[in-house]
């Protein structure tokens, strides 16, 4: 065989992360040939080499990739103010407006106008505005804002169909792939950057409720939230969310929240505009090296169950006390968020595949997704009437609204969402918060024990009260 493949192909194929074996021909020189074997590293061989560029992917992705500018007016009050000496000189001061801006990056993911970024780019926004790759600037407004996952949908209309940058949903990306980072950092334009996917699945950064994020080396640095991650395919991989700083500077530590959360938050926003998200219906905990002893592990893997809720989803599908949760749909699970990521990606009515650990043996059981039970705004009531709870103001913890206020799920009973002011509540030190467990000894699990407790003891004058308080419980005798 004499043929030889040129060196150009050879770095590209290398370059790709395609494998490279080496081969010899029949006049003793060495051959590179892209198949199967060992990947093998080579210095360019030609100027065409030293030319290998991202600038094809660029070019396909840039275009989707837009400035968000927002503004808002905030009082800005004079630290005198209210003091008799200052004002007897110079006159009560009235707070004056002042206009705080700020700017991040967005992705149009439809072309009809929906643009993606993140929450904190737009909260509180009285105006927005996004810049176009081709400096066009059109209005915006917000369809859908998330703080639980840092996004929000934008809507611009515009007079064509807009550049769009499609979701990379494969679920194939890997530690070590090359990625790029678009965006405006620091408000200079827009920014290319490359770097490589650092890990995958970080749970423990603190940033959202539903912390499951792409870390990157590319540098991202602050006007880059809202941004796009891209893959060497041109897709769309992630929305540039944070970075780990002590300058406020771009360190090699940048989080991206992958695109299988940021479609579900698009598909919210087109579908009327609420965000509910599936939930599993069982408390997890990590298997440590104890409990992977005692399940005749080699080593901790995946999430143990150590409560299902009556009725849920997981009920349904037979969970178990005791199962360990290995994957979810194929990705292998090692903590709580990594379930609670892969289930929230889900849309009501979809099916997952959940393999466990049950007595040793490996089964799979399939989830229904969907929407934790009760109201999110919650029932509320205002108490009144002689008696301590007079003017708190109760709400009925039910499974859906204990996930839109970040409340253990499993929670049941009341708990005070709010005290007026000269209230016999606010004299009693009722605070937002406490949990009502017991009224003259009986225990109140929904508004209408309450009430018909409050209703029986209407002349008392001792009233013995049960609540508990960041995890404590207190028990008091009131008196009228």
């Amino acid at each position: 065989m004499n043929w030889k493949l040129p060196a150009i192909a050879v770095a590209l194929a290398a370059g790709l992360g395609l494998a490279v074996i080496a081969a010899n021909t029949a006049d003793g020189q060495e051959e590179t040939l892209a198949g199967a074997g060992e990947r093998v590293r080579a210095l360019p061989q030609s100027r065409g080499d030293m030319q290998l560029s991202f600038a094809p992917v660029v070019r396909e992705a840039a275009p989707a990739v837009v400035n968000v500018y927002s503004r808002r007016f905030v009082a800005d009050r004079n630290p005198f103010a209210g003091d008799p000496m200052f004002e007897r000189f110079f006159g009560p001061q009235a707070p004056r407006q002042r206009e705080v801006q700020s700017l991040g990056s967005g992705v149009i993911v439809d072309e009809a106008g929906l643009i993606v970024t993140n929450n904190h780019v737009v909260a509180g926004a009285q105006e927005l505005r996004v810049v176009l790759y081709d400096r066009r600037e059109l209005e915006a407004e917000i369809l859908l804002a998330d703080e639980r996952t840092d996004l929000a949908v934008l809507r611009v209309v515009a007079d064509e169909p807009l550049p769009v940058l499609p979701f990379d949903l494969t679920g194939s990306a890997e530690v070590g792939d090359l990625v790029l980072a678009i965006g405006n950092p620091f408000g200079v334009g827009q920014t290319v950057t490359s770097g490589i996917v650092s890990a995958l699945a970080r749970t423990d950064v603190g940033i959202t409720d539903y912390a499951f994020f792409i870390q990157t080396d590319a540098a991202i640095n602050p006007g880059n939230s809202g941004g796009a991650l891209v893959s060497m395919n041109g897709e769309l991989l992630g929305i540039n969310t944070a970075i780990f700083s002590r300058s406020g500077g771009s360190q090699g530590i940048g989080f991206a929240i992958p695109a299988e959360m940021v479609r579900s938050v698009v598909q919210a926003a087109t579908n009327g505009g609420e965000l509910v998200r599936p939930w599993l219906g069982a408390r997890l905990q990590p298997v440590t090296s104890d409990i992977a002893l005692s399940m005749g592990f080699d080593r901790p893997r995946g999430v143990l169950v150590s409560d299902v809720y009556p009725g849920g989803p997981a009920d349904s599908a037979r969970l178990r006390q005791g199962d360990i949760i290995l994957s979810v749909d194929g990705v292998d699970v090692n903590n709580e968020a990594a379930v609670r990521f892969r289930f929230a990606t889900r849309t009501i009515g979809e099916e997952s595949q959940v393999r466990l650990m049950r007595d040793g043996q490996e089964r799979t059981v399939t989830v229904l997704a969907e929407a934790p039970p009760g109201e999110r705004e919650g029932e509320r009531l205002v108490l009144s009437g002689r008696n301590p709870f007079s003017g708190a103001e109760l709400v009925q913890l039910s499974p859906a609204f204990n996930d839109a206020n970040g409340i253990d799920p499993f929670l049941e009973g009341l708990i005070v969402t709010g005290v007026q002011r000269r209230s016999a509540a606010e004299f009693y030190g009722f605070q937002p918060g406490d949990r009502v467990l017991s009224v003259n000894r009986r225990s109140v699990r929904d508004l209408a024990e309450i009430e018909l407790e409050l209703e029986r003891s209407d002349n008392a004058r001792e009233w013995p009260v049960e609540i508990e308080r960041r995890g404590e419980r207190f028990a008091r005798t009131l008196r009228l």
